[in-house]
């Protein structure tokens, strides 16, 4: 019974190996569809951080005319009083509270 177990340890491990490889296979995306999940997630990042410094500039002037995004990596293509239209990369955010889309503003 003693020598069976080491034989036996191994043929777990070797199929715990096994499934944890073909889920891994399975379920793996090309580089390129990881890039652009990347992408998509820093592009989201970016907005939201704009959209926070536009929130902060309208709590202290009433407007978000005149805000300033330099450094956000950003363009505040349009802005009013009760709205404004962020774009980068290829998408924008209409807000507040809207989501980013693809295009320009």
């Amino acid at each position: 019974m003693a020598r069976g177990v080491p034989l036996l340890s191994l043929v777990v491990a070797l199929l715990v190996g096994a499934f944890l490889w073909n889920g891994q296979m399975s379920g793996a995306s090309s580089p390129d569809t990881q890039v652009k999940q990347a992408q998509q997630t820093a592009s989201a990042v970016t907005f939201q951080q704009a959209e926070s410094a536009l929130e902060d500039f309208r709590a202290m002037n009433g407007t978000y005319a005149g805000a300033s995004l330099a450094g956000f990596g950003v363009t505040l293509a349009r802005a009013d009083a009760s709205s404004y239209c962020i774009q980068a990369g290829g998408s924008h955010v209409a807000g507040p509270g809207g989501a980013a889309r693809p295009g320009a503003c």
